[in-house]
């Protein structure tokens, strides 16, 4: 038998990092209050309502929440997501696409509850001793941003690792959090297709420094999979069910995310077992195709590091796989985030909320919803039927990029937004996509032999359990939420105790 999350307690260290914590006045909140802020103590949100979104505050770790009011200072929490439901005049379908925003998680991203999942069944069973220990956070950038705010709240040094040419915006923040907090940042050769060479790097770190690095790395720690599988995935039904009671034939037909660190797509799994008939949808770059055709190349789909299946994508859930040409990406991201795009959409007729909310989206959500459309075309689905889909983070993290675009193309004028509309949205074909029979699952699936078996310590019997063993494994995985806010208590127990 596997063991899929340790939580298995060193009850001296635990002692020790509680007392540590409670110096710092750290409590750590549960995943039922993440999902459900109304658990969370009525003193905490009172103190909330003096701490900005992305202070380094510890208070902020009950922010880490699709429920956050949208709010840069003093939000407290509502009861659906941040959210925008993408006008069909927009997409060209009939659905109904919503697109969940992660703009209101602390650092503007949701990845800072992918990298609280890793941290914090170390921390609270004292495997992780923060005062001796740095954190070593992999990632195509927002995973590193969020693991190193996490880490700073806790007093802990980071290492942050990401390819070299991700986005200026996600290299100046971290630098300020990292000189203000203490760390490293190591930028790897290459873009976000070049995972392996961040892997490198992690076992140079281990080779060099030993028990003094702790690597949380998001596309094999499975705590990565459950947040998303309990929150993401009760944030999507959430939102859902609130379209379902303005219309009784609403259907939830799937939900459309990009692989990245495989983490999110846990969510579509949580969909799943509410909803039987929905179908998951895994997105990639066209220029880096690997789960389409075996393929490899690089890309402009920030963050959604591939040429690799993460560990903790349970490939055998998936239904569909779409591969995004990343032009058609860019462009959607350019209009919605363009005075003249905004005024060519008012000219069809999307209200003002809709257009201030397009902020949302940034270049993978853009790739996101062209999924969905996508999606929606090759089933031929109807109004009847919604799809649901994140955004990592939002434009706020691509403005240079756009500057970039501006440099190199020239600036959009009216008459270009509306092509690129006409040729990158509304003219999308079901090109490029494959509907998964077994077998196509399983040739998946085992492309991770490559990475995790050959390179990076996992054994082909935990990958043949994946597999073969699927109740002992996954399904045991998404059972796992109850124990892990067990030892999280536990700890807030000790803490109280002191």
């Amino acid at each position: 038998m596997f063991e899929l999350l340790n939580l298995k307690v060193n009850e001296e260290k635990r002692k020790e990092v509680a007392k540590y914590a409670k110096e710092r006045g750290i409590r750590i909140p549960t995943l039922a209050q993440m999902k459900d802020p109304s658990k969370i103590p009525a003193d905490v949100k009172e103190k909330l309502k003096t701490v900005g979104l992305w202070d380094v505050n510890p208070l902020n770790l009950y922010r880490v929440s699709w429920k956050n009011e949208p709010k840069a200072e003093g939000g407290l929490y509502q009861d659906l997501p941040n959210y925008v439901e993408i006008p069909s005049v927009v997409s060209g379908v009939k659905s109904k696409i919503l697109f969940m925003s992660g703009k209101y998680f602390p650092t503007g991203c949701h990845k800072v509850g992918a990298s609280f999942a890793c941290l914090v069944p170390r921390l609270v069973t004292g495997q992780f001793d923060p005062k001796t220990q740095e954190a070593v956070w992999p990632s195509t950038g927002n995973y590193c941003r969020g693991g190193a705010f996490n880490a700073a709240l806790l007093g802990c040094k980071s290492i942050a690792i990401l390819p070299e040419s991700m986005s200026r915006e996600r290299f100046d923040w971290l630098e300020e959090l990292i000189k203000t907090y203490g760390g490293e940042i190591f930028a790897t050769s290459g873009s976000e297709s070049n995972v392996k060479e961040i892997y490198d790097k992690t076992w140079e770190l281990i080779d060099e420094r030993g028990d003094g690095v702790v690597i949380f790395n998001q596309f094999a720690e499975l705590g990565n999979h459950l947040w998303h599988y309990e929150v993401t995935g009760e944030a999507m039904n959430d939102l859902f069910l609130s379209y379902k009671a303005k219309n009784d034939k609403a259907n939830f037909f799937g939900v459309n995310l990009n692989s990245g660190s495989g983490g999110s797509l846990g969510a579509g799994d949580k969909i799943k077992d509410l909803h039987p008939n929905a179908k998951i949808t895994v997105s990639e770059a066209l220029q880096c195709p690997t789960l389409l055709d075996n393929g490899f190349g690089d890309h402009r789909i920030e963050g959604i590091g591939d040429k690799h299946i993460p560990w903790v994508h349970n490939v055998k859930n998936s239904n569909l796989v779409t591969a995004i040409d990343d032009e058609d990406a860019v462009s959607f991201f350019r209009i919605l985030n363009d005075p003249l795009g905004h005024d060519y959409f008012r000219s069809l007729g999307v209200d003002e909320d809709t257009i201030d909310k397009f902020k949302y989206i940034g270049i993978s959500g853009a790739a996101n919803i062209i999924s969905c459309i996508k999606t929606a075309k090759y089933f031929e689905t109807t109004e009847n039927d919604i799809f649901v889909t994140v955004g990592t983070d939002s434009a706020e993290m691509y403005q240079s990029r756009l500057e970039e675009y501006n440099a190199e193309r020239g600036a959009l004028d009216a008459k270009q937004v509306e092509i690129d509309h006409n040729v990158h949205v509304l003219g999308l074909k079901t090109d490029n996509m494959l509907e998964l029979r077994y077998t196509d699952k399983k040739r998946i699936h085992n492309l991770k032999y490559y990475t995790w078996v050959e390179q990076q310590g996992k054994t082909a019997e935990e990958l043949n359990a994946q597999w073969y063993d699927y109740d002992n494994y996954w399904t045991k995985l998404h059972t796992m939420g109850p124990e892990f806010d067990r030892v999280i208590n536990e700890f807030n127990a000790l803490i109280d105790e002191m």
